[in-house]
């Protein structure tokens, strides 16, 4: 079952709406050669069959036309190609031809059915008036199309001698109808594109809070290892010139030198180790910020009934980054709990589970979760990562009370 349901479980939230999207305009094409082309002109007494068969083959022409603008502005809404001006053009020129066709045939006296030019013009004008939208970005330029477009079949009755009646029904059933196909479309384009601009946000904050991680630690090196490194090159060089006078303080300068590398070496270190060793309060914090600013529903439940030893604080703050990570980078998550339980007695456990994990996931296996394991082995910690149905993910880890070893061991 699972592969059955696979396909659209993995997909990401704008995905699937990209799909629903799609496959509503492919149902267009199908509506409109049956609503308007299939029952009008295979049901009209009076007409020839020629007339009908070619009054069938251009809407369904016009229908297919339709959905193929509909797909190359879809592609070009979310980015992957450019806008389909040509076919565009192209789509308005041979629905103008179309809808002149079918209104001259009308005046012509060619219909034999009065309500089969209605028909025809009414999917034609419609339907084309929704694919125009989709290739238009402004909410200006898409208000101007339903007008237009039932302004001009009207015209155009009037101009081939169809009565002022009729004119007048074309403008508004034309009206009606492409204010109703360019608002479907032009939402439908505008909410796919919003989507996709979230989900390229949640990718570049993710981005971010790990360039903003880089800049912090390069900062502080720079301000740790700048002036003495400035030091080291004024004695280096006022030793090379004494050496060079064969003056004995050279030695002495060389020896202060020695002294500041020594002890910028540790400064580095404690750098490091301070970059390293992860505040779990803050990191627990942090968490629920960028969570919840990516739009999850984040609930941290922190239940403490001892101090934390610092390790132990530092390995759990590792693991509330990476699952963070994984929540923001893999998935589809709605919802994210975090429970950190630190009883007086016993191990503390620190699970994390969230909503939208897809079954099969993309791309190869990465390392953090086996770098979460090293650092938890050290302290005798394990760590457990997986589904565990309906579509969650929950990553447990937990550290043993070394006290209470302690006492174990010694009874």
């Amino acid at each position: 079952m699972s592969k059955l349901t696979g396909w659209w479980k993995n997909r990401s939230s704008a995905g699937k709406l990209e799909l629903y999207t799609r496959w509503s305009f492919h149902l267009f094409v199908l509506l409109e050669i049956v609503s308007f082309g299939l029952a009008p002109v295979m049901g009209a007494a009076g007409t020839s069959p020629l007339v009908s068969g070619t009054l069938f083959v251009v809407l369904f022409t016009h229908a297919v036309l339709c959905g193929v603008l509909n797909s190359r502005a879809l592609d070009w809404v979310v980015g992957q190609r450019e806008r389909p001006v040509r076919l565009a053009v192209f789509m308005v020129v041979a629905t103008a031809a179309a809808t002149l066709a079918v209104l001259a045939l009308q005046a012509a006296g060619r219909l034999g059915e009065p309500s089969m030019a209605p028909a025809l013009v009414s999917g034609l004008t419609c339907f084309g008036s929704g694919s125009l939208v989709m290739c238009l970005r402004s909410v200006r330029r898409m208000r101007y199309v339903p007008p237009a477009t039932a302004a001009g079949t009207s015209l155009a009755a009037l101009a081939l001698g169809l009565p002022a009646g009729e004119a007048l029904g074309y403008l508004v059933g034309i009206l009606l109808g492409s204010l109703f196909f360019s608002f479907t479309s032009g939402f439908s384009a505008w909410l796919l594109n919003t989507v996709y601009e979230l989900d390229r946000s949640r990718e570049v904050q993710a981005r971010l809070a790990v360039a903003e991680e880089r800049l912090r630690f390069g900062r502080d090196l720079h301000d740790v290892m700048g002036r003495n490194l400035a030091v080291i090159a004024l004695k280096s060089e006022l030793a090379v010139q004494l050496a060079r006078r064969e003056r004995p303080e050279a030695v002495e300068q060389m020896i202060e030198v020695q002294r500041i590398a020594r002890e910028s070496q540790r400064e580095v270190r404690d750098v490091v180790r301070g970059y390293r060793e992860a505040d779990l309060a803050v990191e627990l914090e942090g968490a629920r910020g960028v969570l919840s600013a990516a739009g999850m529903d984040c609930r941290v439940d922190f239940r403490a009934g001892r101090e934390l030893p610092s390790e132990v604080q530092s390995a759990l703050g590792w693991v509330v980054r990476e699952a963070t990570t994984n929540v923001l980078r893999h998935g589809d998550a709605h919802r994210c709990l975090i429970r950190l339980s630190a009883p007086e007695s016993g191990p503390v456990t620190l699970v994390v589970e969230n909503d939208g994990a897809p079954d099969c996931p993309a791309g190869p296996p990465g390392s953090g979760l086996a770098g979460l394991r090293e650092r938890l082995a050290a302290l005798d910690g394990t760590l457990q990562a997986g589904l565990v149905g309906d579509g969650r993910f929950r990553l447990l880890a937990e550290i043993p009370d070394r006290e209470t070893q302690r006492l174990e061991v010694r009874a």
